[in-house]
């Protein structure tokens, strides 16, 4: 059955702000794969290259890229008169047969063509690891998310550009010691630009779980105060959380990027070729020096490295006082607060209209 008009605008609206779970009976079949259905065709059709050979002839190639067409539309609609829809039709929903088709099939190509078992296994892995993306891209509204804070990008910077600043003082005086370290320069100069991005990145998880151990006590606060509705279930509360740490996500990419631009001004105009020489630090795989209003201006691989690392530290913190400086905390929970409230309001009217609305057999 159609969803209602007026239940279909509630359910927009959950999605666009990323709570796609926010909807009842909300379903991997029905909502998750087959909002997927061009991604997951489009590489199930690349996947018929894994019937050729670099090695064969053109002719050849071309008979095996039909016959792989044709073996993989030929068991998709074998499928599909299974579960009884017609041969040529898109699925409707993707179940469990589904995707183990859509994960076995081009994988059974090199291995029947060429026996070519270590291939089978990594096309099978790949898609299977395709099919875990899809579901948490799209099934926690990580899409919704994105679209969302592209869409307040203004007021999201505003924000964080806001708390950077009433941040600097504290940041600049945790982060200067820091920068004018020694110890730190030789540390990161020398470090490979793999090892920093590992950093940057154990960093973000690092202050990820710390935010999901706080976060409960704070949604409880939160759906407290809305006082609309009934509790959210568990999996909803899970959506929910996934949408605040993206939003903090990207609220501490903006300090951070703020940080680390300003280190690299600063280091530029500080930290001259002498500071380099004295203090035993080789400006890295690139250096460019000029002249700025008579003053020698160096920027280095060096600098951005160490940079890098600073802003790496600098957002760790940020992260934490979020959740434990009463100041920060009050910015960073005020900004989503009001916005929940209107949400949980209308999680509560799209419930009451879905009872009036739906048979009982579909509640």
């Amino acid at each position: 059955m159609e969803t209602p008009p007026e239940l279909a605008r509630y359910e927009q609206r959950f999605r666009r702000a990323g709570l796609p779970l926010f909807i009842e009976d909300f379903s991997p079949t029905h909502d998750i794969f087959t909002r997927a259905t061009p991604l997951l065709a489009l590489v199930f059709l690349a996947e018929i290259l894994g019937a050729t050979s670099l090695t064969w002839p053109f002719w050849a190639n071309l008979l095996a890229v039909f016959g792989g067409l044709a073996v993989l539309i030929g068991g998709f609609g074998v499928l599909n008169r299974v579960r009884g829809r017609p041969f040529w039709s898109l699925p409707t929903r993707f179940g469990i047969p589904e995707l183990a088709a859509f994960v076995l099939l081009p994988a059974l190509l090199p291995l029947v063509t060429q026996g070519q078992l270590t291939q089978f296994l990594g096309i099978a892995f790949g898609n299977l690891v395709l099919v875990g993306l899809v579901y948490v891209v799209v099934g926690y509204g990580l899409i919704g998310t994105t679209f969302w804070g592209l869409r307040r990008l203004a007021t999201e910077l505003a924000n964080s550009v806001a708390s950077l600043v009433r941040a600097l003082p504290l940041l600049l005086v945790f982060s200067l010691v820091l920068f004018v370290n020694t110890e730190m320069w030789q540390v990161f100069s020398g470090m490979p630009v793999e090892f920093i991005v590992f950093s940057a990145i154990a960093f973000a998880l690092l202050s990820d779980l710390f935010l999901m151990l706080r976060l409960p006590k704070e949604l409880d606060q939160i759906e407290r105060d809305a006082g609309s509705g009934p509790p959210l279930r568990r999996i909803q509360r899970l959506n929910l959380s996934i949408s605040l740490i993206t939003r903090q996500w990207m609220q501490v990419l903006v300090v951070s990027a703020g940080v680390g631009l300003f280190f690299v001004a600063f280091g530029m105009i500080a930290i001259s070729q002498h500071i380099y020489d004295s203090w035993g630090i080789q400006p890295g795989s690139w250096s460019y020096e000029f002249t700025l209003l008579k003053h020698p201006v160096l920027i280095s691989a060096a600098l951005v490295k160490v940079a890098v690392g600073i802003a790496n530290f600098t957002g760790l913190y940020y992260s934490i006082s979020l959740m434990t400086d009463s100041t920060y905390r009050t910015d960073f929970l005020d900004n989503v607060s009001d916005e929940l409230r209107e949400l949980f309001a209308d999680r509560a009217k799209y419930l009451e209209l879905r009872t009036r609305l739906l048979p009982a057999e579909q509640l």
